[in-house]
């Protein structure tokens, strides 16, 4: 295994109203590439639709237990897609299966045969409701109005009792549809929650309230509530991640897209956070530049005989699941490591044109650069929201939002199923 020194320079003392500054840059930018309110509702009633549909049909009679969502939805870590042809947002669903169901895809062609009754199944709700659907390896894609999409995969529960969190273990078809690979999406959602709930070590929070309350005080609107901020730290670290890797890789180009994977982010920010959390810091901002650099330092890297590296990064709630699988090419291991040195560069100027106040343009600038047009707006028009109101302006974040509850299925006489 390769573990490369990772050095840090010594930075520069942050004041705390700079770290408070960028924390409020931070939440803007994280709310504008949210859900409204309304899209919020829409996604959720499609959600609720879509599961209710899958729970009765003949396809998955008596095994089909439980719809749930999972991924960045579940997790509160939701942006905008990549795509910005559309205005829509995404929604991971797992049609999750009694372990019972397994002796029913037993044999090369059982992974395949799962996806042909999903495929089946969705081929009729997208009929009913004028949907188009969509066929990919290990799942199916329905797209409803608006340009939301929802990725809907089978999972077959298979309980690893030894394993961490092997109580909700199951099998997801693998992509070539001859066998089942590993999976745990609900264990996955555990694990990361046990991170966010860590509590950060700032050795100065009553500084830094001070500097949020600071800054209300000479911009006149509310700050959000520092405590706030705070619980939802590393939702928010995974979001500007997300972002800054969308805006640094552009739309997805199919095979030649080296942009590495919101899982493989996700699990490297949420591995660093759980380790840098409770180490003293003066500031959020403080721990989010130190996660940031030492974010490599939380997956192996194999050297191989041809000089080439394998990237290994378990998955930590299903041990036999790679999460770099993906990064495993030269490419895109350049791909990774160019994109690692151009976040923490436009992280050090952004913090750079606050500390020296130099002013809207030169910070916009930065901003746009970092995350996008869209970003540098937000950031413009709540400027002007806070100069013409002393009065904060009503939000609905998906973050504070409750989590989409799993569609279960009931009990159902007859013909119906599922338990």
């Amino acid at each position: 295994m390769i573990r490369e020194p990772v050095t840090l320079p010594q930075r520069p003392r942050i004041s705390m109203r700079a770290s408070a500054r960028f924390f409020h840059l931070v939440d803007v930018i994280a709310r504008a590439n949210e859900p409204t309110a309304t899209q919020l509702s829409a996604l959720e009633r499609s959600y609720n639709s879509t599961g209710e549909f899958l729970s009765a049909c003949p396809e998955f009679q008596g095994d089909l237990i439980q719809i749930h969502a999972h991924g960045s939805r579940q997790l509160g870590t939701v942006v905008r897609p990549r795509d910005g042809s559309r205005e829509g947002f995404d929604i991971d669903l797992i049609a999750r299966l009694a372990s019972g169901a397994r002796h029913k895809y037993d044999g090369e062609h059982g992974p395949a045969l799962l996806l042909d009754r999903l495929h089946r199944a969705l081929s009729r709700y997208a009929d009913a409701h004028g949907l188009q659907l969509r066929r990919w390896e290990r799942c199916a894609t329905l797209e409803y109005a608006e340009g939301m999409c929802a990725d809907i995969a089978p999972v077959i529960d298979s309980p690893l009792l030894a394993a961490p969190f092997g109580e909700t273990h199951g099998l997801i078809p693998d992509r070539e549809l001859r066998l089942f690979d590993s999976t745990n999406p609900r264990g996955y959602a555990k694990h990361f929650d046990i991170a966010a709930a860590i509590s950060p070590n700032f050795t100065d929070v009553v500084r830094f309230s001070e500097a949020m309350d600071s800054v209300t005080r000479a911009e006149v609107a509310p700050l959000p509530d520092a405590q706030e901020v705070f619980d939802r730290l590393l939702c928010r670290l995974v979001q500007l991640l997300k972002l800054h890797r969308n805006v640094a890789f552009g739309v997805a180009q199919g095979s030649q897209d080296m942009a590495p994977s919101s899982v493989f982010l996700t699990t490297l920010a949420a591995m660093a956070y759980a380790v840098e959390a409770p180490q003293p810091h003066e500031s959020p901002l403080e721990l989010l530049l130190d996660i940031v650099e030492r974010m490599p330092l939380h997956f192996e890297r194999i050297s191989c005989s041809d000089s080439s590296e394998k990237w290994v990064l378990p998955n930590p709630s299903a041990p036999r699941d790679n999460l770099a699988g993906g990064m495993n090419s030269s490419a895109r291991q350049e791909a990774f490591w160019a994109w690692h040195r151009r976040l923490i560069e436009d992280l050090k100027r952004i913090l750079h044109a606050i500390e020296n106040h130099q002013g809207m343009d030169v910070l916009l600038k930065a901003l746009e650069s970092a995350f996008g047009p869209r970003c540098a707006g937000a950031i413009q028009q709540d400027q002007t929201q806070r100069r013409q109101t002393s009065h904060a302006a009503g939000r609905v974040t998906l973050i504070s939002s409750a989590v989409a509850a799993p569609v279960s299925v009931a009990a159902r006489p007859h013909t119906y199923f599922g338990h």
